[in-house]
């Protein structure tokens, strides 16, 4: 992207919220920085917020309450991010499954589905140890299973945006242009 495309994305106002969604290792956090810094909103990690608000690490709240309760709370907290300014948001890869959850994002928020493809997952997810649905088991066949039952659901999202193995702006670059012609990114 040239130059002064960039200085012209960082002065635009973003008319609602951006959410990225899909499974662990899509990139929707490096992504959504990305994002968020060339066209000048802030950026939101849902995991973070959370850890925020529970004073614990996403792990423990996994090991100390369950899944259930952990996206009790997630929803609450995505609740609450979506009340603010506009701005971009990754989520947990689980967030869209939960259909209240789905319903706040349809009804608040632009979202974009961070596609990406199985041997992609399992060489990111690969290099972090702190995925709690990756710690049972095999995370290849973890990661396929999830991609079943997920990947129906994810399609639902606004935008999709495939992640591949190649340079994180080219997702940026596509994401900007795409919200800049659905009138989601004003100049």
């Amino acid at each position: 992207m040239a130059k002064d495309q960039q200085i012209s994305d960082s002065h635009a106002v973003l008319k609602r919220h951006v959410v990225l969604v899909g499974l662990m290792g899509a990139g929707k956090s490096a992504i959504g920085r990305r994002v968020a810094s060339r066209i000048g909103a802030r950026f939101r990690d849902a995991d973070t917020e959370i850890e925020k608000a529970a004073g614990m690490r996403i792990s423990d709240i996994f090991a100390v309450h369950g899944e259930a309760e952990f996206r009790t709370g997630e929803r609450r907290v995505i609740a609450r991010l979506l009340l603010g300014k506009p701005a971009v948001l990754a989520t947990g890869g689980g967030a869209y499954m939960d259909d209240t959850t789905r319903a706040l994002l349809k009804d608040g928020a632009t979202t974009i589905w961070m596609r990406a493809e199985l041997d992609t997952l399992v060489r990111r997810c690969a290099k972090r140890a702190n995925r709690p649905l990756l710690r049972d088991g095999n995370p290849r066949e973890i990661l396929r299973k999830l991609m079943e039952v997920r990947y129906p659901i994810y399609g639902e999202a606004d935008i999709t945006i495939e992640s591949r193995d190649e340079p994180h702006e080219f997702a940026v670059d596509a994401i900007v242009d795409i919200l800049r012609e659905r009138g989601d990114l004003i100049a």
